[in-house]
């Protein structure tokens, strides 16, 4: 059997931990430069606050009922989601969890008796609630779909399930399939939904997992469609994946404050995302062979293209690396190839691949003893970061002002990873 514990409305949750006070009223978190709705509370959704929907559009309706905003603090979210992780890992084991994404795991219980499920998940949503403060729902079912899918019921009456919903019957798994739309299935998007109504006449899970082998291949994705017509039909085609160690990418991208119209503004940008990309290459003890830039222009007409138009660049090191220095330089480089002048820029990008393991990298005959101890710099630079938070050192390339730093407006304190930003009790 597996189970998926999922945070509930996960961003929300985050900022709830350490304002009490918001418990049972409506609760929203905006995404990059405070554009978009990307986390509801019940409340916020039950007023009719849409998920993704501009925030400048449900301004009035936030305003008129008094909603809480709040601007992403990653910080904080990535702390406790990895609190949250932990918390999982100590009580089953590494080799049990695969972390999904940041507020959801896949959890290996065939060790379990059967007649065991519904009081061990409801121990697990127990203990996290207990140990992290956040407040999960968990579904267990024989596949990864069917977890999916029993998480998502566990969700729509909390009253009832309690947010603990276990599949472990045919009986209960063809009603939790019935009551499924087609388009809530993991892994079926909008345009295989709409596809799958209107060619096919399928509404809901149960119809679908009656559907051949054959037409999953045809119609879902070829061997994605393959898996997913078995795991509705109960046979598991998804196994337990370990956690991801070392990324074979490394991206940092971001949306400016306002747009940039200058190129000053825009290498500062691109070194800051460099400096950042540099600093997880050096965490997982990796160099990259190349550096890529992208810049993302702001539409004449934003109501019309809204996305605006990309443009990018790559360059090949003569060496895989990792030191900040050198991958700045090309960098930089990329944008003065890139900008246009008299173009406004709304968000720049930088991404890292061709990555190696930095131990299989050679010093250089031919350069001093000083230039191949540049690791040691990177090393020192990274602690007195780490410990002191916020940039304390930074190469002058990334500048001092930012002034095209992404806007937060609402941001709230990083109550558990500043020692200047503590929760405070009183």
């Amino acid at each position: 059997m597996k189970a998926i514990v999922d945070c509930n409305n996960f961003y929300c949750s985050c900022e709830r931990l350490f304002k009490p006070q918001l418990d049972n009223k409506p609760v929203v978190v905006l995404s990059n430069n405070d554009g978009c709705i990307v986390s509801r509370s019940d409340e916020a959704k039950k007023l009719g606050v849409e998920m993704a929907g501009p925030y400048f559009m449900a301004k009035p309706l936030i305003e008129k009922h008094d909603v809480a905003v709040f601007s992403s603090n990653y910080n904080l979210y990535g702390d406790l989601s990895w609190r949250v992780m932990e918390t999982l890992r100590i009580m089953l084991g590494k080799k049990k969890i695969e972390v999904y994404s940041v507020d959801e795991a896949f959890i290996d219980l065939s060790i379990f008796p059967p007649e065991d499920l519904q009081a061990i998940a409801r121990q697990i949503r127990e203990t996290v609630e207990t140990w992290t403060g956040i407040k999960v729902s968990v579904g267990v079912a024989p596949t990864k779909v069917l977890a999916k899918l029993a998480n998502r019921l566990s969700k729509k009456d909390k009253k009832k399930t309690n947010c603990v919903v276990v599949l472990d019957t045919d009986e209960k798994i063809m009603e939790a399939l019935q009551k499924t739309p087609v388009g809530d299935i993991w892994g079926v998007g909008r345009q295989y939904a709409e596809k799958l109504k209107q060619h096919f006449c399928i509404y809901d899970a149960l119809q679908l997992s009656r559907m051949s082998e054959e037409f999953g291949k045809m119609h879902l994705g070829g061997v994605t469609g393959i898996r997913l017509i078995k795991e509705l039909k109960g046979e598991p085609a998804k196994d337990m994946e370990e956690e991801l160690v070392n990324k074979k990418m490394i991206a940092t991208t971001r949306m400016f404050g306002s747009p940039v119209g200058d190129i000053a503004s825009i290498k500062e940008a691109v070194a800051t995302y460099t400096s950042r990309a540099a600093e997880k290459l050096r965490r997982q003890h990796s160099a990259a062979r190349t550096i890529s830039v992208f810049v993302v222009a702001k539409g004449e007409n934003p109501n019309v293209d809204f996305r605006g138009a990309t443009y990018g660049d790559s360059v090949t090191l003569p060496a895989a690396t990792s030191f900040t220095n050198e991958l700045i330089k090309p960098a930089v480089a990329i944008v003065e190839k890139l900008f246009k002048k008299g173009t406004q820029y709304k968000k720049a990008g930088v991404m890292l691949s061709g990555i190696v393991p930095d131990n299989s990298i050679q010093a250089n005959l031919f350069f001093s003893e000083t230039k191949n101890c540049e690791r040691k710099l990177m090393e020192m630079i990274d602690n007195v970061n780490f410990s002191q938070r916020d940039d304390v050192l930074k190469f002058a390339a990334s500048g001092t002002d930012r002034n095209w730093k992404m806007q937060q407006n609402f941001i709230s304190d990083r109550y558990t990873t500043r020692w200047d930003e503590l929760y405070e009790v009183s």
